[in-house]
């Protein structure tokens, strides 16, 4: 009956050996398919870098619509989303620079690409004065390679918005969270110097 060849147990009449012939046989159509969704996404990529290039940012858009949608596994993907995203903010296309951004956000294949996409989308959200949706994105725990950059930036927001204290208290974990000798130190120590002592 059906459910006798179904419930039936097979194991028993396959050997090992074709099992393993089996496992290997998926194991290599996996890999052959990620390398060439790989390639494939990587064509594409070098197209949009020409589009970058020659300031088409219509083009730069469609390429990377193509390997957002097909490629999204690949690293490719991420990379294409933040090109897209810049080339519309060049234009004043923030609806657009966001959709891409936020893309990042809810696919970045871990936390410092999700990181990334915050950070930058918190960025457009500032241009647009939309001062506590930029907040509420920086509202989180950063991978600490970020950890800077999110405290450097959520003081900026502070400052626009008449917050002092609270501005100054974020760029002094900024300076905490920053390398000695490095530029952007000294770039977070000129803002906390311009807020003046504390009150």
């Amino acid at each position: 009956t059906a459910y006798e060849i179904v419930s039936r147990d097979w194991s028993s009449d396959v050997c090992s050996s074709d099992l393993a012939l089996l496992t290997i046989a998926a194991i290599r159509g996996w890999s052959y398919y990620q390398t060439k969704q790989g390639l494939d996404a990587g064509e594409l990529y070098v197209q949009l870098q020409g589009a970058v290039g020659a300031n088409d940012p219509k083009k730069v858009q469609d390429i990377a619509g193509v390997i957002m949608d097909r490629y999204k596994r690949t690293g490719y993907a991420m990379f294409a989303a933040l090109a897209a995203a810049k080339a519309a903010v060049d234009t004043g296309d923030r609806a657009a620079a966001k959709a891409k951004l936020q893309w990042v956000v809810d696919n970045g294949r871990d936390e410092e690409s999700k990181d990334i996409g915050r950070l930058r989308l918190a960025g457009v959200l500032v241009d647009e004065k939309n001062y506590d949706e930029a907040l509420k994105l920086l509202d989180v725990k950063p991978v600490e390679t970020f950890a800077g950059l999110f405290a450097d930036l959520k003081a900026d927001v502070l400052v626009l918005q008449g917050k002092p204290q609270e501005a100054r208290a974020a760029y002094q974990i900024a300076l905490d969270k920053s390398d000695n000798k490095s530029a952007f130190r000294a770039l977070v120590q000129v803002k906390l110097d311009a807020l003046g002592a504390a009150k």
